[in-house]
C-alpha cells in the first residue's frame, strides 16, 4: 500500500528507477569516496578537536595561576595561546562544515537515484564547497600548528641565551 502511494507521488518514480538493484548498487558505489573523505575528516578534527582543548586548558591554567598571583613569565604566552586558540577553533568549525556538506553530498547521490530531476550539478556545487571548507579548515590547521611551532622555537632561543 505505501510503495503504490510513493509510486504515484509525481516527480517520484521509486519502484521502477530502484528496481533495479543495479541501479541502487550504483549509488551506494559512488557515496563511497565520500564517506570515506566523511570519516577522514572525522580522524582530522579529533586531532583538531585535541589541540583546541589542550591549548583551551593551557590558557585556563595561566589565567587561574594570574588570579592567584603565581602566573609570572607565564602571562607572556598568553597572546601566543590566544591566536592559536583562535585558528584551532576556526579549523575545527570549517572541519565541521566540511563534514555536514559531505553528509549533504552523501543525501543528495541516493535522492537522486529516487526523482528524475538531474542533481549533478548541485552535487557538484556542494561537493566544491566541502572541499572548499575542507581546504579552509587546513589551512586554520597550518597556521594554528606554525603559530605553536613558532612560539616553541622563541622559547628555545630564551633558553639557549639563558633569559
Amino acid at each position: 500500500m505505501l510503495l503504490d502511494l510513493l509510486a504515484s507521488v509525481p516527480g517520484i518514480e521509486l519502484l521502477e528507477r530502484t528496481s533495479s538493484s543495479l541501479r541502487v548498487q550504483n549509488v551506494v558505489q559512488l557515496s563511497l569516496a565520500p564517506a570515506f573523505l566523511l570519516a577522514g575528516i572525522g580522524a582530522i578534527m579529533n586531532v583538531m578537536t585535541n589541540r583546541l582543548i589542550w591549548v583551551a586548558n593551557k590558557i585556563e591554567k595561566i589565567m587561574a595561576a594570574d588570579e592567584e598571583g603565581r602566573a609570572g613569565v607565564s602571562l607572556d604566552e598568553l597572546p601566543a595561546l590566544e591566536k592559536r586558540r583562535i585558528y584551532a577553533q576556526r579549523a575545527v568549525m570549517l572541519s565541521t562544515a566540511s563534514a555536514l556538506s559531505i553528509s549533504i553530498v552523501i543525501a543528495l547521490l541516493f535522492v537522486s537515484a529516487f526523482v528524475t530531476a538531474p542533481m549533478g550539478t548541485l552535487v557538484a556545487f556542494t561537493w566544491f564547497t566541502t572541499m572548499g571548507f575542507l581546504v579552509a579548515g587546513l589551512a586554520s590547521f597550518l597556521l594554528e600548528t606554525r603559530t605553536a611551532a613558532k612560539r616553541n622555537r622563541e622559547r628555545m632561543k630564551r633558553h639557549l641565551r639563558g633569559d
